[in-house]
């Protein structure tokens, strides 16, 4: 049950507070890795008829979507929700959170991230129910628990200098290639590259996301990447995220000429990169940081479209 704010002494938070609570300028890492997951599952099938039929494609690719958008949007109230009681954010330099600004109560932030994760289980259930796979609801058992012990529990890995690592996993690996495998039962390099490379471009915008937070973090206790590996270093780091997954396209350019067009997405990485590298307060970084999610999304698009029409012609 929701705790009244009113009642608690907290404002009510109005619509935009929970539109901005729900950080809708991460999302395009979750929506270009489901329509990433299923151009390659497009691509892998020259049938075009898919291993479920048309139909059935379309509907597990929207459940998928359902699923992505859930579990990362249930993350972000949960984070806003274990770093405002923690006490993290009091020292935040960026966008005021809901718990932690006093915006709602953390039980009802709490319980918002908490339906977010509901609303992923029932489709992922469904997606279980339409493939027969029942493996598939040990990983999703495996992603809710990974979103939530992430700042959440005693012991949150995100304060262990590990965030990179799940994003690139969850975010890449599991979300590509899960896509692909439920629509065609099979992954492909395509999918794996392509895996990697959001991967990678999550990684990196969590990685700038926490250099700017770097001072804050260090007062607050927690331990990110850049935090552990300091400034420097993790501007290096960053630009590695960005930049490698362009010579990743190295690798299928053999059987896909064509997918050196998703290079394009370099017009808005380097100026992200040259930002991330440079700036020294809080807005440069988050110049950066839109860039490097918008950088992924239309990558992550062009490479899906060229793959399909590789595989097509």
């Amino acid at each position: 049950m929701l705790t009244d704010p009113a009642k608690a002494g907290v404002p009510r938070p109005g619509v935009r507070d929970w539109i901005a609570g729900a950080r809708p300028r991460t999302l395009p890492l979750s929506i270009v890795a489901v329509v990433l997951g299923t151009g390659v599952a497009a691509a892998g099938d020259v049938t075009g008829s898919g291993y479920f039929g048309r139909d059935h494609h379309l509907l597990i690719a929207v459940l998928c979507l359902v699923v992505a958008l859930g579990l990362q949007i249930g993350v972000n109230f949960t984070n806003d929700y274990s770093d405002g009681v923690r006490g993290t954010d009091t020292f935040r330099v960026g966008p005021p959170r809901l718990t932690g600004a006093g915006r709602a109560t953390p039980d009802a932030v709490l319980d918002v991230g908490l339906a977010f994760f509901a609303i992923a289980a029932v489709a992922g259930l469904v997606i279980v129910l339409i493939t027969q796979l029942s493996w598939m609801l040990l990983v999703g058992a495996v992603t809710i628990a990974a979103a939530w012990y992430y700042t959440g529990g005693r012991r949150p890995y995100g304060y262990r200098a590990l965030g990179e690592v799940s994003v690139f996993v969850f975010f890449g690996l599991v979300a590509v290639l899960g896509t692909q495998f439920v629509q065609t039962r099979h992954a492909t390099l395509e999918g794996l590259v392509g895996a990697v490379s959001l991967g990678l471009f999550a990684s990196g915008v969590l990685m700038v996301n926490n250099i700017r937070d770097i001072g804050p973090d260090q007062q607050a206790g927690k331990r990110t990447l850049a935090v552990v590996i300091g400034g420097r270093a993790a501007r290096t780091a960053y630009a590695v995220f960005m930049l490698l997954p362009y010579l990743l396209l190295l690798v299928i350019v053999p059987e896909h000429p064509l997918v050196l067009i998703a290079a394009v997405s370099l017009v808005l990485a380097v100026p992200a990169v040259l930002a991330g590298i440079r700036a020294r307060n809080a807005p440069g970084l988050i110049t950066s940081l839109q860039l490097s999610s918008f950088t992924s999304l239309v990558h992550g698009i062009v490479l899906a479209v060229v793959l399909v029409v590789s595989t097509a012609r």
